[in-house]
C-alpha cells in the first residue's frame, strides 16, 4: 500500500474541534477546521499566518480547499518532497544516516561522542515510546512549555502536534541528574513510513549547561533510531543551528508555499519570511511544476 493510501487512511477518525467525527477537514496525518487552520505569526508588527502544524511537525500536506480558505498571506512550510504543492525554499531538513555504521565510525564524530558520553556519564536516561492517541495537550505543555514559551510556540501549534500524532508514535527520552533534577526531556515523531524519526523539541535545564544536553539529546536520539531499525534521525530545519552539523550526513530540500497580495505590507518588506525564503515569482504558485 503507498505511503499517500496509509497517511489518507490515518486521518479517517480524526475528530473535530468539538469531538464530533466527520466535521472536520482531513489529509495525511492533519485534520483542521476553517477555525483553527492558521495561526497568527507576525515579522516585526506586520500579521500574516501559517498552519496549525508549522512550529512542530514535520511534512504538513496542503490540499486547495486549505489554501483557498487560510486568512492571507499564509505561509505553510515543510510540504512532502513527493507531494505535486510547493516549491524548494532556501532552508533544508538535516538527515542523521543513524542506521549506517559509517556514520558511528566516522573518526571525528566518533571522538565527539566518547568525550560527551564521558561528560553525561553520571546522567540517568530512560526511553518511552507513547501512542500519539494518548497524549494530550496538557502533558505537551509538561513536556516542553518552557521551550514553547522561550520559542514563541502557540497554543494552536502544540493542538497542532496532537492532532498530527493521534494516529503516530512519540519517543520520549528523559535524562536525569543522580540528584533527581531532570535534564531534559526530548521528544520525537516516529515515522515508519518514512523509515525516519523526526525530532520535534527538545527541553533542557539551564543548570547544566555544561553538559550539552541539546547535543546529547541527538545523540540519545541518533542511538535509538539506529537500535530500533529506522534509517535516519531527522534534526528539522538546519540554516540556524550550527551545533547540529556534527550529526548531519544528508539533505533534504523543504518545500513550502507561499499565497499573498503581492501589495500586503509583508511583501512590500524585503525583510520578511516572502522574500528571505522565496523568490517573488513563486508567491502564489501551487503547483511544484506547472
Amino acid at each position: 500500500m503507498s505511503m499517500q493510501l496509509l497517511e489518507a487512511e490515518a486521518c479517517l477518525d480524526a475528530p473535530s474541534e468539538n469531538g464530533h467525527h466527520g466535521e472536520a477537514q482531513c489529509v495525511g496525518h492533519q485534520s483542521w477546521t476553517a477555525e483553527n487552520l492558521a495561526v497568527e505569526s507576525y515579522h516585526e508588527d506586520i500579521l500574516y499566518y501559517t498552519s496549525r502544524w508549522d512550529a512542530l511537525c514535520p511534512y504538513v500536506e496542503v490540499t486547495p480547499a486549505m489554501l483557498e480558505m487560510a486568512p492571507k498571506p499564509f505561509i505553510v512550510y515543510a510540504v512532502p518532497p513527493e507531494s505535486p504543492y510547493g516549491v524548494p525554499i532556501n532552508d533544508k531538513y538535516g538527515l542523521v544516516h543513524a542506521g549506517s555504521p559509517d556514520f558511528w565510525t566516522d573518526a571525528r564524530r566518533s571522538r565527539k561522542f566518547k568525550e560527551l558520553d564521558k561528560l553525561c556519564k553520571d546522567l540517568v536516561t530512560t526511553f518511552t515510546v507513547v501512542p500519539g492517541r494518548d497524549v494530550t495537550t496538557d502533558d505537551v505543555y509538561a513536556m516542553g512549555g518552557e521551550h514553547f514559551a522561550n520559542y514563541y510556540i502557540h497554543d494552536h501549534e502544540v493542538a497542532g502536534f496532537v492532532d498530527y500524532i493521534r494516529n503516530l508514535d512519540l519517543l520520549v527520552i528523559r535524562v536525569h541528574a543522580p540528584n533527581g533534577d531532570l535534564v531534559l526531556t526530548d521528544v520525537s515523531i516516529l515515522l515508519p513510513e518514512r523509515g525516519q524519526v523526526y525530532g520535534s523539541f527538545c527541553q533542557w535545564n539551564r543548570d547544566y549547561k555544561n553538559k550539552s544536553p541539546g547535543i546529547y539529546a541527538c545523540l540519545l536520539a541518533s542511538r535509538w533510531t539506529a537500535d530500533h531499525g529506522y534509517k535516519y534521525y531527522n534534526l528539522g530545519p538546519v540554516d540556524d543551528y550550527g551545533y547540529k552539523a556534527l550529526f548531519v550526513t544528508d539533505f533534504e530540500p523543504i518545500f513550502a508555499l507561499a499565497m499573498t497580495d503581492p501589495a500586503h505590507p509583508l511583501a512590500l518588506d524585503t525583510t520578511s519570511p516572502l522574500h528571505t525564503d522565496f523568490k517573488p515569482e513563486v508567491w502564489n504558485r501551487i503547483h511544484r511544476h506547472l
